[in-house]
């Protein structure tokens, strides 16, 4: 199971990575575009992103000997 675990674990690195990439992009596309701000789009990948990453963290155990929210 632990193996099964840390593969997707990884896909959701990737996935992570990605998410980073659309962000950067929608950065981009803003300054290109001369907006102010941060634009909404990149506020909501980048919260994506994070969640992504907690995820992947989770199922690495990584917050093994933190309590569980959810109980």
């Amino acid at each position: 199971m632990s193996d099964d675990l840390d593969h997707l674990a990884d896909r959701l690195d990737e996935i992570a990575d990605e998410l980073a990439d659309l962000a950067m992009a929608a950065l981009r596309r803003a300054i290109d575009e001369g907006e102010e701000g941060r634009p909404t789009s990149e506020r909501r990948i980048t919260r994506a992103r994070r969640s992504v990453e907690k995820a992947a963290s989770l199922l690495r155990g990584a917050e093994a000997g933190s309590p569980d929210p959810t109980d």
